[in-house]
Order: C-alpha cells, then structure tokens, then sequence
C-alpha cells in the first residue's frame, strides 16, 4: 500500500508528541523514577524492536500489510469469499483484529512462559506514554506472526489493517499516557475507549486487578467479558504500579531485556 509506513510514522509521531506535552501539563500521579533514564531505556527496547520486525519482514515483506494484499491477491480468508460493503467490512476487521488482541493479551497473563515475556512490559515503574512502547522483542515478534495468521484467515482489505494499526498505536500511547483527564469525559470516553485510569488499573501491582482490563483500544469487550474493574482498590495516587518484587531495574535496558530469562 503507497505511502503506508509514511502515514503510519507521521500519525505515530504526532500522537506520541501530542500525549508526552498533554501528560506534563497535566499530569495524573507523580513520577516514581527521573524520566531521561525510563524514557532512554523505553526508547531503546522500541529501536530494538523496530529491528526485529524489520528482520521478521525478510521473510514476511510488508508484514501485517502485506498480509493482507496477499490474500486479495489470492482470494484467502472470509472477507474475500463473501460480498459486504466496503465500510461494514473495515468496521468488522478492526473489531474482530481488536477483540483477537484483547484475547492475546488476556492469554499472556494466563500462561507462565508468555507471561515471562509480558512481564517486561508491566515492570515499568511508572505509566507514561513511552510504556506503551515497552514490550520484549520475542513477544513482539510472537505477536506479530499471530496477527498475519489471523489476517490470512480474516482477509480483511489493506486499508482495514492499516486503519486498525493507527487505531491500535494510537489508543495505546493515550490510555498509558499519564494524563489527567476530567473525570466525566473519562467515564463518558470509557464506554468505549481505553482511557489511562482505565487502563492503569490493569498495571496495579494487585493479581486482581492486573488480571482485569485487558483493553488496548476498545473497552467494550472487558465490559462484554466480565474483565472489567472501575478503579483500583486503593486509588489512583495510593495504588502501586508495576510487578510487587522490583526496584529501579526496570529503567536499566540490559536487565529489561534478560528479564524473561531471569527466575523471578
């Protein structure tokens, strides 16, 4: 698709600047660690993984993209055996593609050795816009192979994936962004979006309520699922955020990466 990974860094980019201004002007919890060294580290797991899908891309050109113009090429998955308007079926990809993630992240909190790799996400100490970029290369690459599968079987035209991974993205760096939002505007946006207070609770330090709302983009499956806790048990400035057992590691890159490997 032309043009596709221009408009994908430019939404990026502008929507990661937007968040990291909104969340210092207006910021929900004060900071646990300096912000240079948590960003520098956050940053550099992002380039790391830039890398692996890059790497992943020798195999699979233009990856969750090019997945999709593969099988409309070759009349693969169920949207391209069927008749839909263009429209209904943009609106049902994101939504399945969204619910298949939601469904993801539930089962990397579920099973050990996926959780190992998941657990490097949730060990950041503070949330801010950069957390949303903090996932382990492995999981990353696990992640993207599972998304190609899907679309494979799915079929949904390149414009739907390309639509769903702004949406994925950008939804993403809002609700871990550390920003304070008007309290009827959260419960109003909550109802479908993935808001940070929604979100924080997921990163609570409590099992309870980091096995809960497991939303990156829309919130309407924890709500339809049973996954879904209002707010933390202890409040948004008292509750603890990240794993019960670390310490200011997390913001050191190396010690990030060998976390999975590591028996704690």
């Amino acid at each position: 698709m032309e043009h596709e990974t221009t408009l994908r860094l430019t939404v990026f980019l502008g929507l990661f600047a937007l968040f990291a201004v909104a969340e210092q002007l207006v910021p929900r919890r004060p900071r646990q660690q300096p912000r240079r060294r948590r960003w520098r580290t956050n940053l550099m797991i992002t380039v790391v993984n830039t890398l692996t899908l890059r790497a992943l891309a020798i195999g699979l050109p233009l990856l969750a993209v090019g997945a999709a113009i593969t099988a409309q090429s070759q009349g693969w998955g169920l949207f391209n055996m069927v008749e839909l308007p263009p429209a209904l079926e943009v609106v049902l990809a994101i939504l399945i593609l969204d619910l298949a993630i939601w469904l993801q992240h539930l089962i990397t909190h579920k099973i050990p050795l996926l959780w190992r790799l998941h657990r490097v996400h949730h060990a950041d100490r503070d949330m801010d816009v950069t957390t949303a970029l903090r996932f382990h290369p492995v999981e990353i690459a696990l992640s993207m192979l599972l998304k190609i599968g899907l679309i494979y079987g799915l079929g949904p035209s390149a414009v739907a994936v390309v639509l769903f991974e702004i949406m994925l993205n950008g939804t993403a760096m809002f609700n871990h962004s550390n920003l304070r939002l008007p309290l009827p505007l959260d419960r109003i946006l909550r109802r479908l979006l993935v808001t940070p207070d929604m979100h924080r609770v997921h990163h609570s330090t409590l099992r309870a309520e980091h096995d809960s709302n497991y939303g990156f983009a829309l919130s309407i499956w924890d709500h339809l699922f049973g996954t879904y806790i209002a707010q933390p048990a202890k409040g948004h400035n008292q509750m603890t955020v990240g794993l019960q057992w670390q310490d200011d590691r997390p913001a050191r890159l190396g010690w990030s990466l060998l976390l999975p490997f590591k028996r704690k």
